[in-house]
């Protein structure tokens, strides 16, 4: 394996001179995604769906108030400091809205219906021209499209003739790999998909998929062996599907022979042994973890650099604006590598971004999203 990139200011003074500078970093799609579920829990016919419609009055305001194309300035900064060759993006939302559907008996649409396409916030859009604007552009090589799901937002009540601020709004999860377009890794091969293993949830009386999924690079340096790039988000509210898609993970984007790295938001914390009540089969919260890190075969590259208690990356509340220094409580934002045979691989360089008292909007009180990123600099030689 030979892999390029730049080293970071933390370096050790033995480091090698071939490395690659991976990051992984979730952007928060900009609210709690359970607000019309828990909205309309119980709920039937025109109760549930006033119950839904009114909830996603709130859950859309929310979204303008965390604010990202403030945020995606930080998140530009953040990563063009940092200039990893490769990123892994997740919650990468593309939020649209269309004019007001109905189902039967107050309209012909129904529920759950895909087609509004007036384009609010393109998280990917922006975030590419921040990097452009920062002077360190990249471009997207991998984009991988999850759960797409609309459902109408208004006030009042239809069956009483009192319905206003009426829309359609629809949310797109995406998946994204960038590479640094001065990077001189070279992209030979990439590939996407969904996971089988979904959660299904009830939201005003329909039943709709949380899917989640991944994509994959092969990338290289000159006639070197490429070594491959994995992006994923595994299922953050069952961990009995993250643990499904930590299995599916492990047979399809993995290949014998070759270094692999994963970036990860694994929603699955080490630390953390507790089951969650809506799980069928419980399943301790740090399963998936110990899949990936036990028969999968893959380091925790972050502890071949630094303490666990010095890479916390989650916990922040939902308007992301908490006071400084926030609540960094756990870890589930990972970096793992497998060598392939003959390799040896080593962190020279790390840092935890985004989580610092300097990292928010002074004017706004933003945080650059509610997880901090994870950078590190892996080296690959010979054994």
């Amino acid at each position: 394996m030979a892999v390029a990139g730049t080293v970071p200011a933390q370096a050790r003074p033995d480091d090698a001179t071939t490395t690659a500078t991976v990051m992984t970093r979730n952007v928060y799609l900009g609210v709690d995604i359970q607000r019309p579920i828990r909205a309309t829990a119980g709920l039937t016919g025109l109760d549930a769906l006033v119950a839904l419609g009114n909830s996603n009055v709130e859950t859309r305001a929310i979204v303008d108030r965390t604010n990202f194309p403030r945020r995606s300035e930080l998140l530009a900064e953040e990563i063009a400091e940092a200039k990893p060759d490769l990123v892994g993006l997740q919650e990468v939302a593309l939020w649209r809205s269309g004019p007001l559907e109905l189902p039967p008996p107050f309209g012909s649409t129904p529920l759950g219906t895909t087609n509004a396409q007036q384009v609010d916030y393109d998280y990917l859009r922006l975030l590419l021209q921040d990097l452009r604007r920062e002077g360190v552009p990249y471009k997207a090589v991998v984009v991988q499209d999850e759960m797409d799901l609309e459902s109408p937002a208004f006030l009042g009540n239809p069956a009483e003739g009192t319905v206003t601020h009426g829309r359609d709004i629809r949310l797109t999860m995406r998946d994204v790999i960038l590479l640094r377009a001065s990077s001189n890794v070279r992209v030979v091969d990439k590939g996407s998909a969904q996971y089988d293993t979904r959660v299904p949830v009830n939201v005003g009386g329909s039943t709709l998929e949380i899917i989640r999924g991944y994509g994959w690079v092969d990338v290289a340096k000159g006639s070197a062996k490429p070594f491959r790039f994995v992006n994923t988000h595994l299922e953050a509210f069952s961990s009995l599907a993250a643990l499904g898609q930590a299995q599916e993970l492990l047979a399809e984007t993995t290949v014998t022979g070759r270094t692999t790295v994963i970036a990860c938001d694994c929603n699955s914390d080490p630390l953390d042994g507790r089951t969650k009540a809506t799980d069928p089969i419980p399943i301790p919260h740090w399963q998936p973890y110990r899949l990936i890190t036990g028969g999968g075969g893959f380091t925790d590259m972050w502890l071949e650099w630094r303490p666990a208690d010095q890479g916390w990356t989650s916990g922040l509340n939902e308007t992301v604006d908490e006071a400084a220094p926030g609540s960094w409580t756990h870890r589930i934002d990972m970096i793992f590598a497998r060598p392939g045979p003959g390799q040896q691989l080593d962190v020279v360089a790390g840092e935890v971004t985004g989580d610092e008292p300097a990292d928010k909007d002074p004017t706004t009180g933003l945080w650059p999203s509610d997880h901090a990123g994870v950078v590190l600099t892996i080296t690959g030689a010979r054994g």
